[in-house]
């Protein structure tokens, strides 16, 4: 997420527990100044928006200002990266950053990205995040396919807290 986004910067949550760059791990978490989330593409306190798709769905969540309105504009963000500028990313760094948002106390996980390919770990993390009573929205794709029948996970694990949202155009 652009932390310092205009319509943004007012909703970006702030670890209170942790003194900013004193180079110290002060709330015990084993992320060093993690004041406003945590970046596990590049291992560093940076979780920056350097590809803009993260920015631009945290505005639509939480934009609030003179383009945007999000949709629930009084929450909180907690910027977390674990895909690169390029937007890849391994499966492990999303694990740890999911881990990492059950731990700060996140209610909500929002998830726009996605695979085919199944992975235990992952979903045993999102049985994790369910059984905390955390909701964890994750993307249908872009491809307009039967989910039951073309798998894209995380959308496509069969976990109770997780809605999988897909978007629609004019046509319908």
């Amino acid at each position: 997420v652009d932390y310092h986004h205009e319509e943004l910067r007012d909703h970006v949550w702030i670890n209170e527990n942790e003194i900013p760059d004193n180079g110290i791990d002060d709330d015990g978490n084993g992320y060093v100044d993690d004041v406003n989330g945590w970046n596990f593409a590049s291992i560093s306190k940076d979780p920056f928006d350097d590809n803009s798709h993260g920015t631009h769905c945290a505005g639509i969540i939480a934009g609030e200002g003179i383009r945007t309105y999000g949709v629930a504009p009084e929450v909180t963000i907690m910027p977390l990266k674990f895909l690169n500028k390029n937007g890849s990313g391994t499966t492990a760094h999303a694990i740890s950053a999911i881990d990492y948002a059950i731990k700060m106390g996140a209610k909500v996980l929002s998830n726009s990205w996605g695979g085919s390919e199944y992975s235990k770990a992952l979903e045993e993390i999102i049985v994790k995040a369910n059984e905390e009573g955390i909701i964890f929205t994750a993307a249908a794709g872009n491809y307009g396919q039967n989910l039951d029948e073309h798998k894209m996970f995380p959308a496509s694990y069969r976990v109770g807290n997780v809605i999988s949202v897909a978007n629609i155009n004019p046509e319908g």
